[in-house]
């Protein structure tokens, strides 16, 4: 299958990836990104970059899948991580300072409302301390997935209605299945944590769940990506698919290209980090 990765002129692209590495070791990222089927704009934004913060060197890689609306994910691909890392908590409790700055964040987002509408995102943030520790939180179904020996790991956790129905239903909501076939809270959202959605928010969280990993060795690179991704693939395809291709970003690329071959209609946005050259 060929696909086109062009930009249209005007507005966001259709398509579009890229591609970077550390500046002191071998860590290589690359990204790529594709419109689903629907007709509005692209909701999904991305972070890959590394930064210099105190004499260390931080891999910072997010994705944010937005819906009713991009106002939310723009909001996140500039705000969230500054929140993270400037937190005072940082340097000495990586978890609480991100669990601090994900509440920050959706309450400004909630205070900005009805600047950035109605709308949401789900989250999945990693960052990468000296290539040696890994801190990867998220909200929503969007994933982390490291690979060990080649055997794919998921960090991240979907946050999904049924999962978490009895913690809706505390709240005052609901799970339904009308109208079609996915569970939604209150008939409307399909995951179960997420920034924004004023509308929804007494009956949803946007508590991250947060992790950490060693990256020793044994472990070879780590794929984030928007469900446009994981609702046609597992883990372990993915992974599979990505140790083959040794340029990130044309591995990127393939898990895009994969996931239109199985007819994902969601956008698609996927970046692999590769620990090792």
């Amino acid at each position: 299958m060929l696909l086109q990765f062009k930009v249209l002129e005007g507005g966001r692209s259709s398509c579009s990836s890229g591609k970077g590495r550390s500046n002191q070791g071998p860590t290589k990222y690359g990204f790529s990104l594709v419109k689903g089927k629907a007709n509005h704009p692209m909701e999904d934004y991305h972070v890959s970059k590394f930064v210099q913060l105190h004499g260390h060197e931080l891999g910072l890689f997010a994705i944010y899948d937005g819906h009713l609306g991009d106002s939310v994910p723009a909001y996140l691909q500039k705000h969230l991580f500054s929140n993270i890392l400037n937190e005072e908590d940082f340097r000495n409790d990586p978890h609480r300072a991100i669990l601090k700055a994900y509440e920050r964040t959706d309450q400004a987002i909630l205070s900005h409302t009805p600047d950035l509408g109605r709308g949401g995102s789900t989250a999945v943030t990693a960052i990468l301390i000296n290539a040696r520790k890994l801190w990867v939180a998220n909200v929503g179904d969007s994933r982390a997935v490291l690979s060990r020996r080649g055997q794919a790991i998921q960090l991240s956790i979907d946050h999904e209605p049924n999962t978490e129905r009895d913690d809706i239903e505390n709240r005052g909501g609901f799970v339904s299945n009308m109208p079609g076939d996915v569970a939604r809270v209150n008939g409307q959202l399909a995951v179960s944590r997420a920034f924004g959605d004023k509308n929804l928010k007494s009956h949803l969280s946007s508590d991250p769940d947060v992790t950490n990993a060693d990256v020793d060795a044994e472990t070879d690179l780590l794929i984030l990506a928007s469900d446009g991704l994981w609702k046609v693939m597992s883990n372990q395809e993915a992974v599979d698919i990505v140790r083959k291709v040794k340029d990130p970003e044309k591995a990127a690329k393939q898990l895009a290209i994969e996931a239109l071959v199985r007819e994902s209609k969601d956008d698609i946005s996927c970046i692999v980090v590769r620990f090792k050259g």
